[in-house]
C-alpha cells in the first residue's frame, strides 16, 4: 500500500461502509416519485377519471413489485417479506381508501390527493412514541413513491444505468438495488449497516455508503465522486493528488480480488496449524456448484424457506424430499446442515398470483392476530404448534440422509423442555420410517440455533443434548440488545462488537467444548473479515456466509496465528464498552492484516 498521504478535498463525508469496493465515477441525484402539479377538478367525469388513474397505477405498482419478487426470489429468498410489506401497503386503507376520498371530497386530481393522504399518514405516525412504529413510515414513503411514479409515467430508476455512475438519494429501497447494475455504487442518507437495503447491497456485490447526512444537498449530479464502501469515505470533486491516490487504491483493490481468488480451494488453517471450517450459506439447491467453487468446505446452513415461499402451498413431502436428496447428493461427501422451517409473523407469505390459500392463509391469519409477532409464533414453535407439518419435513430430511451427510438444525430453541419435544418428534418420525421399511441413515446430526439470550444462559445444558451448536448472530444480536436492525430509527444501535454479545458468545463456546461439540457461526458476522480474528480467538469452530465471502476469509485465516487471535479475543473480553473494543479491533486488523485493512483510511470530514 503506498505510503504517500492524500491531501484535504473539496468535500469529505463519513458514511457507513456497508458494501466493499472502490468507485471513481459521476453522481447520479435520483429523486424517487418525481415532482407533480397541483389540479383542481370541476366536472364529475373527471373525478372518476382520477380515481380510476390513482386504482390503475396502484395496479401496476403492485404488479411491477411481483415481477421484481419473482425475478430476484433466489437471491431475495431470506428478504422477500419486505416487497410482501410493500405489496400489502398498497392497499392499505390510510394510502388506498384515503386517496380515493380525498380526490371525492376536495375535487383535487389524484397526486395532489395522494401526497395529502401521505401527509395525513406521516402526522399520525409522528404521534407515536414507539420508534418502531414511527419508523415504519418510510416504508409507506417508498410505497407511495412508486405509486407517483405510475401516475407521473417516470421510473423510479433510469431504465439502463450506466456502471460508471454513483447513484445519490435520500433512500433506495432493496427493489430499487435488485435493478442497480453490479458495477454501479451507491450512496444514500437512511440505512445502516445491517438494514435490508445494506445486505441486498452486500449480496449482489454493489459497493455502497449509507447514513450520509443531508447527501442531496451536499451532492449534485455530474459531480465526481470517490465511495470508498471499505471505509464509509466519500470524496465530492476531489483534488489531483486525493484522485491519483484513489486510482491507486482502486487498482490495488482489484488486484486484492485477483490475489484471493487463489485462496478458493486452500485449506482454513492458521499459520500456527490451527484447523476450522468455512462453509456456505445457501437460500436453494441449484447454488451448492456456486458454493463449492469458491471453496466452500461444506453447506453450513441452507435455509428450507424458499421451497414455501415458491409455492402457492405447503409443498408436499415429495418435493421437499426431492430437493433435499438433490442438494446432499450434490454436496457429498461434505456436510450439509439444513435448518428446518424458519418463518414466523415478521416474514409473511405472498403467493405468486397474489392470492393464499390452505397454508399460508393459515398463517398469514395466525400471524396478523399477534400484537408482537416477532416475539410469537415463529421458527421452532409455529413447528410444534404445527406437528403434521414439522413431522412431513422431518420425514423428507431424513429420507434424503440416506444420499450424503445431513445435519439438521433448529431455531430459535429458548429451552430444554422445547429441545426435548423437538427430539420426541424427530424420535417419533424416525419409528414411523423403520415401521414402514424406510431407508434413512440412523445417525443424523442433530444441532441448534443459539439466537436468544436464554439459549445462552442454559447452553452448557444444551450443550449435552445436541451433537453441534450454530449461533444466529443477527437474531442473537436483536433480541440481547432488543434492536430491530430493519428499523431505521434505531439501526444505529444495532452493534455487533457489544461487550454483551462478545462474552454470550464465549460462553457459548465454551460450553459447547467441554460437552465435547463444535460451534459455529452462520449469521451476518461470519463473513465479515473484520470480525475474523475476534471469532477465531473466540474458539468458533466453523464460519458459514455467502459463498463470495469465502476466499477472503480463507485468506485471513491463513494470515493469522491461534495464539495471536486468542490474546486478541481475551483483550476484548475484558473490555466495558464497544468503542473500546472497536477501537483495539481496528489497530490489530490494521497492523495485522495492511493490505486488506490499511491504516490511511481516516480523513477528517466537514
Amino acid at each position: 500500500m503506498t505510503s504517500r498521504k492524500p491531501v484535504a478535498s473539496e468535500i469529505a463525508m463519513q458514511g457507513i461502509g456497508v458494501s466493499p469496493g472502490i468507485v471513481i465515477a459521476r453522481a447520479l441525484l435520483v429523486e424517487p416519485g418525481g415532482t407533480f402539479k397541483k389540479r383542481r377538478i370541476s366536472a364529475d367525469g373527471s373525478l372518476a377519471l382520477e380515481q380510476s388513474r390513482f386504482r390503475n397505477a396502484v395496479a401496476r405498482t403492485e404488479d411491477k413489485l411481483r415481477q421484481v419478487r419473482e425475478q430476484f426470489a433466489a437471491v431475495m429468498a431470506d428478504y422477500a417479506t419486505i416487497i410482501d410489506t410493500h405489496i400489502l401497503m398498497l392497499r392499505d386503507r390510510m394510502i388506498f381508501d384515503r386517496t380515493l376520498e380525498i380526490i371525492a371530497a376536495e375535487k383535487i386530481n389524484a397526486e395532489w390527493a395522494l401526497d395529502k393522504a401521505l401527509g395525513q399518514v406521516e402526522a399520525a405516525f409522528a404521534k407515536v412514541d414507539d420508534t418502531y412504529i414511527s419508523g415504519r413510515f418510510l416504508d409507506v414513503r417508498q410505497v407511495a413513491d412508486r405509486i407517483f411514479c405510475e401516475l407521473s409515467g417516470t421510473e423510479m430508476l433510469p431504465e439502463e444505468i450506466d456502471g460508471k455512475l454513483i447513484l445519490v438519494a435520500r433512500d433506495f429501497s432493496p427493489e430499487d438495488i435488485l435493478h442497480m447494475s453490479d458495477r454501479a455504487g451507491f450512496l444514500a442518507e437512511m440505512g445502516g449497516e445491517t438494514s435490508h437495503s445494506a445486505i441486498v447491497a452486500k449480496t449482489l456485490g454493489i459497493p455502497a455508503v449509507l447514513g450520509l447526512k443531508d447527501v442531496n444537498g451536499r451532492i449534485s449530479t455530474n459531480d465526481l465522486i470517490i465511495l470508498d464502501g471499505v471505509t464509509g469515505l466519500v470524496f465530492v470533486n476531489p483534488q489531483e493528488e486525493l484522485l491519483e491516490y484513489y486510482q491507486d487504491r482502486q487498482r490495488q483493490y482489484q488486484q486484492l480480488h485477483l490475489e484471493v481468488a487463489q485462496y478458493a480451494h486452500l485449506r482454513a488453517e492458521t499459520s500456527d496449524g490451527l484447523q476450522v471450517r468455512v462453509e456456505a450459506n445457501l437460500e436453494i439447491a441449484d447454488e451448492v456448484g456456486q458454493a463449492f467453487a469458491y471453496g466452500a468446505g461444506g453447506i453450513g446452513l441452507f435455509r428450507s424457506e424458499y421451497l414455501y415461499l415458491s409455492a402457492l402451498d405447503n409443498p408436499s413431502e415429495e418435493l421437499l424430499f426431492a430437493t433435499y436428496k438433490d442438494l446432499l447428493s450434490a454436496a457429498a461427501p461434505f456436510p450439509v446442515t439444513i435448518r428446518t422451517f424458519d418463518i414466523g409473523g415478521d416474514k409473511q407469505f405472498m403467493a405468486k398470483a397474489g392470492k393464499s390459500s390452505g397454508f399460508r392463509s393459515k398463517m398469514e391469519k395466525q400471524w396478523s392476530s399477534e400484537a408482537n409477532p416477532a416475539l410469537g409464533l415463529r421458527a421452532i414453535r409455529y413447528c410444534l404448534h404445527e406437528p403434521v407439518m414439522f413431522a412431513t419435513q422431518l420425514r423428507a430430511l431424513l429420507r434424503a440422509s440416506s444420499f450424503g451427510c445431513l445435519r439438521i438444525l433448529f431455531p430459535m430453541i429458548s429451552s430444554y423442555c422445547e429441545l426435548q419435544q423437538v427430539k420426541e418428534v424427530v424420535a417419533g418420525v424416525q419409528e414411523k420410517l423403520r415401521s414402514d421399511g424406510i431407508p434413512f441413515a440412523e445417525r443424523v446430526e442433530l444441532g441448534l440455533m443459539i439466537e436468544v439470550p436464554s439459549a445462552v444462559a442454559v447452553a452448557d445444558t444444551l450443550a449435552r443434548e445436541v451433537d453441534f451448536f450454530s449461533i444466529g448472530t443477527n437474531d442473537l444480536i436483536q433480541y440481547s440488545l432488543a434492536i430491530d436492525r430493519g428499523n431505521e430509527q434505531v439501526a444505529h444501535m444495532y452493534e455487533p462488537l457489544h461487550p454483551a454479545i462478545l462474552r454470550m458468545i464465549s460462553q457459548v463456546v465454551e460450553a459447547a467444548h467441554r460437552a465435547g461439540i463444535e460451534v459455529g457461526i452462520c449469521g451476518e458476522m461470519a463473513g465479515e473479515e473484520k470480525y475474523l480474528p475476534l471469532l477465531l480467538g473466540l474458539g468458533v469452530d466453523s464460519f458459514s456466509m455467502h459463498p463470495p465471502a469465502i476466499p477472503y476469509i480463507k485468506r485471513m485465516i491463513r494470515q493469522s496465528r491461534a495464539a495471536s487471535v486468542e490474546r486478541l479475543a481475551r483483550r476484548l473480553l475484558a473490555c466495558s464498552s464497544s468503542t473500546e473494543i472497536r477501537e483495539l479491533l481496528q489497530h490489530y486488523l490494521a497492523r495485522h492484516y495492511p493490505d486488506s485493512f490499511p491504516v490511511d483510511n481516516h480523513f477528517h470530514s466537514d
